[in-house]
């Protein structure tokens, strides 16, 4: 998952940058002079490499699946909080807009981990980056990200812009903007979030209402190289902040991926669960993903994906079955020869 990253700016126009496999973990393997010869050399098991269940807890979420994620660790203070509420006062949740599957009817929606909705995925997004600066422990932050030192436009910066904590529908608004100009994917705002944890994180800072937007297009610029094939250069987002220049994209690129010890690693399992807490962010929030009827031409094309599924998972476990029945035979041959001897 991923593609080549530069600081390196043209002023024409987009390379294409491939992507690239993820890497694989290197397995520790001791050297034949540690371990006796009948024994042989001894391969660490996967369970052995994983890391336990406490220090999972502790471990950095945006590189380790066990690790639960920042951002719905810090909305669960404000769902409780809602839930009481709502409890004490006697209070509905609200409209009841969710859509319910019944007998004659099935409600789907085209939002899978492979292909999310664009729409909702922002939305969820801008959420969990609200929840970050509203619930955040301190205000550190580092100069190369404070937009009254490098401002993205040139209107004047408020005197208050580092204290009042922008809304929700100001984040979302930033984002989808970046988005939709740059025709960015869905994928790339979730790996956008896992950056932005990512930098949180390893350089012990916070994101607040004088960082946010720079660390927003920070993550942005890094994700969008890393993930999209068609990439989008700096001087591409100069031309959406008309105000801000490239030689300022260059330097927090920089400053951002030397902060990030140029970790640009996301693990399938990683990216897999900050889209599930996403989904579980947008249901505590009644951000409901747009739901539809299952009609019979989409029933006909799942079922048949569910066929290939099956026939493809049957395939694997008959030449696993013959590899077995294989090493079962040269063992028994073995002990026949031994015997015989």
């Amino acid at each position: 998952m991923g593609g080549s990253v530069s600081c390196c700016i043209s002023p024409r126009e987009s390379p294409k940058i491939h992507r690239r496999e993820v890497e694989l973990e290197e397995c520790p393997i001791t050297t034949t002079e540690d371990v006796s010869e009948d024994t042989g050399t001894y391969l660490q098991h996967i369970s052995d490499r994983e890391l336990p269940d406490e220090l999972a807890q502790e471990a950095n979420p945006s590189d380790h699946p066990r690790a639960s994620t920042l951002f719905l660790n810090k909305s669960q203070t404000d769902v409780r909080e809602k839930r009481k509420s709502n409890y004490m006062n006697h209070a509905s949740p609200g409209l009841l807009t969710k859509k319910f599957s019944s007998c004659s009817t099935i409600f789907i929606d085209d939002s899978t981990v492979s292909q999310p909705n664009l729409k909702s995925t922002i939305k969820c997004v801008a959420l969990a980056i609200y929840y970050h600066i509203k619930n955040r422990d301190s205000n550190r932050s580092l100069d190369i990200f404070d937009e009254k030192k490098h401002p993205l436009s040139r209107e004047k910066v408020p005197d208050d812009y580092s204290v009042v904590d922008p809304e929700h529908k100001l984040i979302y608004r930033f984002i989808r903007t970046l988005f939709s100009s740059a025709q960015l994917t869905a994928e790339c705002a979730i790996v956008t979030l896992v950056y932005l944890e990512r930098l949180l994180t390893y350089a012990e800072m916070d994101i607040c209402p004088c960082n946010w937007k720079r660390i927003v297009l920070g993550a942005i610029l890094l994700a969008s190289k890393v993930w999209d094939d068609q990439a989008v250069w700096n001087v591409d987002y100069c031309q959406i902040l008309k105000d801000i220049s490239v030689e300022d994209m260059n330097e927090m690129e920089r400053h951002f991926l030397e902060l990030l010890q140029f970790n640009i690693n996301v693990p399938a399992s990683v990216y897999a669960k900050y889209y599930f807490d996403l989904r579980s962010l947008a249901d505590d929030n009644n951000l409901s993903f747009p739901l539809e009827p299952l009609s019979n031409k989409r029933a006909q094309k799942l079922e048949a994906i569910s066929r290939l599924c099956e026939d493809k998972y049957r395939d694997l476990g008959k030449s696993a079955m013959r590899r077995s029945v294989s090493a079962d035979n040269l063992v028994g041959v073995k002990n026949a020869q031994a015997v015989l001897s």
